[in-house]
């Protein structure tokens, strides 16, 4: 069976089918279909069931199309959708929620990351629980700069358990940010990226972004903050309730992890499971549960987690 579909500007076309139609071949490598293009034209050949799976895959590139250039995670994401049979607008996907020093807006590129985004405005405390690539921590950081600039907060405070040094950074080479710089690099890569470089170390040195292990927000009281604990899986039942507590006035906080890398000895339960199973009737407290769908990494990635769930189950 045979049909073809014409897009509504070249532009648009040129963009959904991408540089030598690599996105048409990603389409045809995950669907029994030859596809081909003349002009904004997309010829499809392949079965009925097949035919209306590209449709769909289409429908959902043309609508991020109006507000981002299709990369090929769209593509496997659009494919994601189509395959799941879910019928899903991703209308919402066109809200930009910041804009970079260097001009680059921020959307969400799944439907999952759009939800995560919102209850981060709506919640007090957000729970973003998902795999490695789902931009968990990346977004995060995102809503604090945003919440900062919009002087929604006075500070930004981020967080993780150095739970390689067992949290005795004492032994380790340097003075305290040397010790702790490995331990929060990728909040430093995500910072440089929505402030630029020179802003954010600004921030840094006039403590107006603070960088700290999780064991030195014991005893504070965090007033008009934003505050992120990243690998919250590693974190002990005793300092997630610690952390969770130094919420002050005017505060927000994000607390992400992946609960399938916890680096904990197997004596010690985590602290992000024991919070997901208690705090959940708390209205101010949302969980944002991120899937393999969700991943924007490269393709295989999702491919990765998705084998090693099976294997768990």
């Amino acid at each position: 069976m045979k049909e073809s579909i014409e897009l509504k500007t070249d532009e648009l076309a040129n963009n959904i089918f991408g540089s030598m139609e690599c996105h048409l071949k990603t389409i045809e490598n995950e669907l029994p279909v030859v596809l081909g293009s003349r002009g904004r034209l997309v010829h499809i050949e392949g079965s009925a069931e097949s035919i209306e799976l590209v449709k769909k895959v289409l429908t959902s590139l043309e609508t991020l199309a109006a507000s981002r250039e299709i990369a090929n995670t769209d593509v496997t994401y659009a494919l994601e959708l189509a395959l799941s049979e879910e019928e899903k607008s991703l209308e919402s996907l066109k809200e930009i929620f910041f804009t970079t020093v260097r001009g680059k807006t921020i959307l969400a590129k799944t439907l999952g990351q759009y939800d995560y985004l919102k209850m981060i405005e709506k919640k007090t405390i957000t729970f973003g629980i998902g795999p490695a690539g789902t931009g968990k921590t990346f977004l995060a950081v995102v809503m604090a700069v945003r919440a900062l600039k919009r002087k929604e907060v006075e500070r930004i405070i981020l967080t993780r358990p150095a739970v390689e040094a067992g949290e005795k950074l004492g032994f380790l080479p340097g003075d305290l940010q040397e010790k702790i710089d490995p331990y929060l690099r990728p909040l430093y890569d995500a910072l440089y990226f929505t402030l630029g470089q020179e802003v954010a170390e600004r921030y840094l040195e006039r403590g107006i972004i603070e960088l700290a292990p999780l064991a030195y927000m014991r005893g504070r009281t965090l007033d008009d903050a934003f505050i992120i604990l990243d690998e919250a899986q590693n974190t002990t039942s005793e300092q997630m309730k610690m952390f969770l507590t130094r919420i002050g006035y005017g505060s927000k906080a994000v607390v992400t992890g992946d609960i399938t890398q916890i680096d904990l000895p197997k004596v010690t339960s985590s602290g992000l499971i024991e919070a997901s199973e208690i705090l959940g009737d708390i209205k101010e407290i949302g969980f944002s549960k991120l899937v393999a769908r969700d991943v924007v990494r490269h393709p295989v990635v999702a491919k990765i987690i998705k084998a090693y769930d099976k294997l768990n189950k």
